[in-house]
């Protein structure tokens, strides 16, 4: 699991790796890139029902996506665009 982007000291702007972990044995991992995507799925539960009778349960996506992914971009700068797009 990643949780943090690291920055290119010699080219501001520029993302050139990331931190991560493993989550069954926790060992820390760290990877370096030419270039970085990120690539997240949608995120659950940031907005409440659209009525009463609507649970919490009725999502699109996976109810345990919790949108942590959109953090890592913009925690650096990033500008982050089309978030309604589905496909």
């Amino acid at each position: 699991m990643v949780t943090h982007l690291l920055m290119d000291k010699m080219r501001p702007n520029r993302v050139a790796g990331a931190v991560g972990f493993n989550v069954r044995d926790g060992n820390l991992y760290v990877f370096r890139a030419k270039a970085v995507i990120v690539s997240a799925g949608g995120a659950s539960h940031i907005f409440k029902p659209r009525s009463v009778g609507e649970g919490m349960g009725r999502t699109w996506y996976a109810p345990w996506s919790s949108a942590s992914a959109y953090a890592l971009p913009i925690q650096v700068g990033a500008k982050m665009t089309q978030m309604e797009n589905r496909i």
